[in-house]
């Protein structure tokens, strides 16, 4: 089945760095656009970013443009999600996802971001 799989998650200070990683199994991988998606605490899922199936075109929200950086390593099945420059207001739950022909959207478990001092 469709599987997708969060990690790199943490609590980082103002100006810090992380980077996120989504495994996807259950599906062709390299056929499907991948998505970031987040969600504040009490507010509503807001799209972060896009990365292509080949990788060569990428998407950004503006809230991130220019500190965001997504990435896809179509032989590991692998997303990835480096985020630079954090604010407090990137404090979310991140989440991997996919709209795959046939199934749906599709999302992972999430992985929590907390920048603060």
């Amino acid at each position: 089945q469709v599987q997708l799989v969060e990690s790199g998650g943490g609590l980082v200070q103002p100006g810090g760095s992380l980077r996120l990683s989504c495994l996807a199994s259950g599906f062709t991988f390299s056929s499907y656009a991948m998505n970031w998606v987040r969600q504040a605490p009490g507010k509503g899922l807001e799209w972060v970013s896009e990365i292509s199936n080949t990788g060569r075109s990428t998407y950004y929200a503006e809230s991130v443009k220019g500190r965001f950086t997504i990435s896809r390593d179509n032989a590991m099945n692998t997303v990835s999600l480096q985020m630079n420059s954090l604010k407090p207001e990137d404090t979310a739950v991140y989440y991997c996802n996919a709209e795959i022909l046939g199934r749906g959207s599709r999302w992972g478990q999430g992985t929590q971001v907390t920048v603060s001092s």
